[in-house]
């Protein structure tokens, strides 16, 4: 990859760009997380042209976005800056600097009013649950074993096979079920054989019980420390965004692209900022983030009806996170949790102190309770009151607070949080990209949902940096769907934790 350039260099880059036309063609990047900021950031340093469309009216980051209400500070999902690319690490410590500080990594699953090592650890899942509960499952682990192998299908008959149906419905079978809203038998077996690697019941009972053994780790731990920007994941990209101003490039806030109508050399896209009439840019390439459910179709003239119905049967899990003000009685000091417990509706909390002292007041305390659903649902539509409510019932419900601490809370919705993998989603998503790549020259899909790809933020980025490549030498020299599917992007362990598999469903 293009290394990146110092200051002196980039000032005589951007004088030579500016002096060469011919190779200094306009880029709209529509979308400004951190793909489209990443490429747009890559660009304007070296002297291109570049204007960035982003929907939202106030914050830069997409998912990746800081959202703030009297000094409490909102991650949305909770985002850990660890990559193994030189090039990511290297743009993180170039924007923010300083403020880019160093975290211990703690998370753990709370289950009946426990807590267990996150990534999972049998043995001490097995000691944490009691004599009598790990005596059960035990017992159902050796049913399992005895029984004759056959074939296992689906994501639960895989790890009841493996692990007996009891620890099936306590480790695995709630969250997974709250994330995709999928029933654990519609998931295919091949995403369990991916996401629990290394886990050996048989390993972990020697380690519980014989001499010495007891803390010997069973699955390999992908990061003990990463990095986090001072003032939350949107500190990064605002710093971003000031930079590709200061150079030159065009950040226009609250402009949702509406149309990309294609021309002969390049494209015009119509974008219309709310109350105010349509406004037109053109451009010699585009670098889109946004979904492709949203773009195919706005394209003119318009696809084939297949590859437009392609586009449109794609679909995503959306998700909301109530953030609860509260007096902390520092019940817990993880990063975030995750919640087992089918008597809640809870998924994961997350606590935002411990991800960056800066995300609060001084004093102060803010959980993040996260919810998994579908935009449109029960969930979804519900009041902003009603869902401060229902976190603060489950909060204590769970143990974590006590009445009269929670003072005040707010909500933010998050839409197209993750690319369902459902039946038929890669056949769909190769329709549009022969679409794209045969008719469509100069438009370039990046990130999450510009390529329905469940990435991690630095893979997003990732995708960005090569296209940026491909734009300034004129010829696809990267393939950027290769990005976190072969071993050059993938993240070692990514079994355990890091490698955001996603499950596709059952073939029947």
């Amino acid at each position: 990859m293009l290394p990146f350039p110092n200051a002196a260099q980039a000032r005589s880059l951007r004088e030579a760009g500016a002096s060469d036309l011919s190779k200094n063609r306009r880029v709209l990047c529509v979308g400004g997380g951190p793909a489209g900021l990443t490429a747009a950031y890559l660009l304007a340093r070296r002297g291109w042209p570049v204007t960035v469309l982003e929907a939202h009216p106030e914050h830069l980051g997409g998912i990746s976005r800081t959202v703030e209400k009297n000094g409490f500070r909102c991650d949305i999902g909770g985002h850990r800056f660890f990559s193994k690319s030189a090039a990511v690490n290297r743009l993180w410590e170039e924007i923010l600097g300083d403020d880019l500080i160093e975290r211990r990594r703690k998370s753990r699953i709370l289950y009946r009013g426990r807590f267990f090592d996150y990534p999972l650890k049998a043995g001490n899942a097995l000691r944490g649950l009691g004599l009598a509960e790990t005596a059960l499952c035990l017992l159902s682990f050796l049913w399992a074993q005895a029984r004759p192998a056959g074939k296992a299908d689906t994501f639960e008959d895989w790890v009841s096979k493996r692990f007996g149906r009891r620890l099936f419905r306590i480790f695995f079978k709630t969250y997974t079920e709250k994330v995709w809203g999928m029933d654990c038998r519609e998931i295919s077996a091949d995403w369990a054989a991916q996401r629990i690697q290394g886990l050996s019941l048989w390993t972990a009972l020697k380690g519980a019980l014989l001499p010495g053994g007891r803390d010997r780790p069973v699955v390999k731990t992908l990061i003990d420390s990463f990095r986090y920007p001072r003032l939350g994941p949107g500190m990064m990209w605002e710093a971003a965004g000031r930079k590709v101003g200061e150079w030159g490039g065009d950040i226009q806030m609250g402009r949702r692209a509406e149309r990309f109508i294609r021309l002969d050399g390049g494209w015009e896209v119509v974008s219309r900022p709310e109350g105010r009439g349509e406004m037109r840019h053109r451009a010699d390439c585009i670098i889109a983030s946004a979904p492709i459910r949203d773009l195919v179709p706005r394209i003119e003239p318009a696809p084939p009806p297949e590859v437009v119905a392609a586009a449109q049967s794609l679909r995503y899990r959306d998700f909301l996170i109530v953030c609860l003000r509260l007096r902390d009685r520092g019940l817990f000091d993880d990063q975030w949790l995750y919640i087992h417990d089918p008597g809640v509706q809870v998924g994961r909390i997350q606590n935002f102190g411990s991800w960056s002292p800066g995300m609060v007041p001084p004093g102060g305390a803010c959980f993040g309770m996260e919810y998994f659903c579908f935009e449109g649902g029960g969930l979804w539509n519900s009041k902003d009151a009603d869902l401060i409510s229902l976190a603060q019932r489950e909060l204590m419900q769970l143990g974590l607070a006590r009445p009269g601490d929670v003072e005040g809370g707010f909500v933010v919705r998050q839409p197209k949080a993750y690319p369902v993998y459902d039946d038929g989603y890669a056949d769909q998503v190769a329709r549009v990209r022969r679409f794209v790549a045969a008719h469509c020259p100069g438009l370039h899909l990046v990130g999450r949902n510009g390529m329905h790809k469940y990435n991690n933020q630095d893979h997003a980025m990732m995708t960005a940096m090569l296209s940026v490549e491909n734009i300034m030498a004129g010829e696809m020299r990267h393939d950027v769907w290769r990005v976190n599917q072969d071993a050059e992007y993938l993240e070692d362990g990514a079994g355990a934790e890091g490698g955001r598999l996603a499950p596709t469903r059952t073939a029947g």
